[in-house]
């Protein structure tokens, strides 16, 4: 018999990506624990993603960068979470500050992920094991194996938008493009560079849409603005009415309205494809240091187009291969093959817009492996 919990914590202070999949850990704890007070420790510049979670009571924030910065603050911000009196916490985010928030909550039972030596306040440690399974799978297996959770209940991953952000992004898409035009969102950035295809390939990608009349919408946070500009430079339609810069411009809850007004996602593996994962929206990625068992789209109608180079994955950012073999994960997957992808989607969601069908348990993307294409050939 699980324990009656009623006063739980979970934290996850990783990055965009990261935190949206925690969403499906919250809905499985309200459907086990209807009662319970649940709260979600998140870094506060994230906090677009999941203040308005339907699943939690409340949301705390912890200003990473800036304000809990430092020790005597960061001392104080876990003083304030020992006086709520969790009964149960969670820590989904294997790194010293999450560890060490975790282990000195004064919660009575605490589980999951840990750094050495903080791992000592656990009750309960397990791996991560998002290399080989989907990181969602991997903390399911914390729900179950350390909180007693007997249902889960995986609804996918899920985004509430903020009040007032879905309007702003109402603004400006009439501002940006006529009425019923189709636009095909791009993100061309990632936090490694070895996750990241090639900008030209991008820019060929946008040039052969925009001859077939769709709109262009880039998407990205500030430290994207130089690869995009880098894109754009390399396309023929550069110039073109239809193709509309959003890059840093936009926060992650009017990013999530818009994607949600695009007809597609062509993304690398990254925060903002997630956010498109929990729109519902079809979705077109490519992977190469990346592990897909951990970090595949998480719904079945996406598309994941597998490097074809024996090293991946790597998992390194930064590509230790020289000359013309440096960064050939990326390099081996074509313009050609990535827009066969694209127009499948296009053809069979392109009349879809904000409408898509519902996929509760549907979740396993469609892998293009590129390594086993070629040996068929």
């Amino acid at each position: 018999m699980a324990a009656d919990y009623k006063n739980i914590l979970v934290i996850n202070l990783m990055h965009i990506g990261d935190l949206m999949l925690v969403t499906p850990v919250l809905r499985t704890l309200r459907a086990n624990y209807p009662s319970a007070r649940l709260t979600l420790l998140a870094d506060k510049k994230l906090r677009d993603l999941v203040e308005f979670n339907p699943h939690i009571d409340e949301c705390m924030l912890i200003d990473k960068k800036g304000k809990d910065d430092h020790f005597g603050a960061f001392f104080r911000f876990i003083l304030g979470v020992r006086k709520k009196r969790f009964d149960l916490v969670i820590n989904l985010h294997r790194n010293e500050r999450a560890s060490a928030i975790a282990a000195f909550s004064g919660g009575k039972r605490i589980v999951g992920y840990s750094k050495p030596g903080f791992s000592l306040f656990f009750d309960v440690i397990l791996p991560n094991k998002k290399a080989i399974m989907h990181q969602i799978h991997s903390h399911f297996e914390v729900l179950t194996k350390a909180c007693g959770v007997t249902r889960i209940d995986d609804g996918g991953l899920e985004m509430e938008i903020p009040p007032g952000m879905d309007e702003e992004a109402a603004r400006l898409w009439r501002e940006n493009f006529p009425k019923g035009q189709k636009v095909v969102a791009f993100n061309i950035g990632a936090s490694w560079p070895t996750k990241r295809w090639l900008d030209g390939y991008f820019a060929e990608c946008a040039d052969r849409l925009v001859e077939r009349g769709y709109g262009i919408a880039f998407f990205g946070g500030p430290m994207d603005e130089g690869m995009v500009r880098d894109c754009l430079a390399k396309m023929k339609h550069k110039d073109n009415d239809s193709v509309r810069v959003f890059t840093g411009k936009v926060s992650l809850g009017v990013l999530a309205g818009m994607l949600r007004r695009s007809v597609l996602f062509l993304t690398t593996d990254s925060g903002p494809m997630h956010v498109g994962v929990a729109m519902n929206m079809p979705i077109v990625t490519m992977f190469g240091s990346s592990p897909v068992p951990g970090f595949y789209p998480y719904d079945a109608k996406d598309v994941l187009v597998k490097t074809p180079e024996n090293c991946h994955p790597c998992g390194i950012h930064i590509c230790p291969k020289q000359g013309e073999d440096n960064m050939a994960c990326m390099k081996k997957i074509p313009v050609d093959v990535v827009m066969r992808y694209v127009d499948e989607l296009l053809d069979e969601y392109g009349d879809c817009v904000g409408a898509w069908p519902e996929h509760y348990g549907k979740y396993e993307c469609r892998v293009i492996d590129l390594a086993e294409a070629g040996r068929e050939a």
